[in-house]
């Protein structure tokens, strides 16, 4: 930054330049910025000189970029831009009053949304609005108050609190369940259908890394369903399409309910977890520490 000054002279220059332009006047640049004309126009001549190129072709009553002063106008344009944006996210998050919590599409719909209603009885003036995205947002440049991550606890730049411990078991339906034959150990689980979640950028558990974890080495079949959103192989798993991963935390309510069967006794336990993460270098708003003492309350932990 110190080298681009250097070039520039001042970054008023640019703020300068980037007016004249867009009018097409000096003139007009000059009321715009509430400045004298000449102010303008010396501002344009040292801008000129501090690069050594003619940026405007002047006549009496006009002035238009030369090919060098377009180019400039076009990268001033988007850096401006892009710092407008960037004031607006910073001035939303700030004015706003409402807490956005974002997690996979699986975690809002079967850890959330099933223990929110209390929450939101006993803190109506809360706006909680829930993200569901297949992405770990950047905490401390968009306007996310928290997140739901899986990892080792360990983010430089947030702070965290754990929720639940990564815990895998094999699930289905409790009619695929019952029905399948020799399934009596661990390697009978290859003779059955498997549903297999793909996700495109989160870093998800195969069934080969499960199956090597109890000592299978034969790779598992590679038919069966294939989705990207573990909350799609849920629903595929509870409408009878073949066995799932059952991470602990989501399904044991939906064990318990009788809509999945489960195999607890074949839990792979990763030794990593999912954690409520927030940003270390921007405080959390008072409403949104409320939501995230009640989301580690322990009587939400399973």
């Amino acid at each position: 930054m110190q080298k681009l000054w250097s070039q520039l002279s001042s970054p008023r220059h640019l703020v300068v330049f980037e007016a004249a332009a867009r009018t097409g006047s000096f003139t007009m640049a000059a009321q715009e910025l509430n400045v004298q004309q000449p102010s303008v126009s010396a501002s344009i001549k040292q801008l000129e000189a501090s690069l050594g190129v003619q940026l405007f072709q002047r006549s009496h009553r006009k002035i238009t970029l030369t090919n060098a002063g377009s180019r400039l106008f076009a990268d001033v344009t988007r850096a401006f831009e892009h710092l407008a944006q960037s004031a607006a996210s910073i001035r939303q998050f700030t004015s706003n009053d409402h807490v956005t919590l974002s997690a996979s599409s699986a975690f809002n719909n079967y850890w959330l949304l099933p223990r929110i209603g209390p929450f939101q009885q006993r803190n109506p003036d809360i706006d909680l609005r829930l993200q569901s995205s297949d992405r770990e947002p950047d905490l401390n440049v968009e306007t996310i108050s928290l997140a739901v991550r899986l990892g080792t606890g360990y983010w430089p730049d947030c702070d965290c609190q754990l929720i639940a411990e990564e815990a895998i078991y094999p699930i289905a339906a409790p009619r695929v369940m019952a029905a399948a034959v020799n399934l009596r150990n661990v390697p009978g689980l290859l003779h059955q259908r498997l549903i297999h979640l793909e996700e495109p950028i989160r870093e998800r558990p195969s069934w080969h890394h499960w199956f090597s974890e109890f000592g299978v080495r034969e790779l598992p079949p590679r038919s069966g369903l294939r989705l990207n959103d573990y909350a799609l192989v849920l629903q595929a798993a509870m409408a009878g399409e073949g066995f799932a991963f059952g991470w602990h935390h989501l399904v044991d309510p939906l064990v318990e309910q009788g809509m999945l069967a489960a195999r607890p006794e074949w839990t792979w336990k990763t030794g990593k977890a999912f954690y409520l993460v927030w940003s270390k270098s921007r405080a959390l708003t008072p409403k949104a520490e409320i939501v995230r003492d009640w989301m580690l309350s322990k009587r939400h932990l399973t």
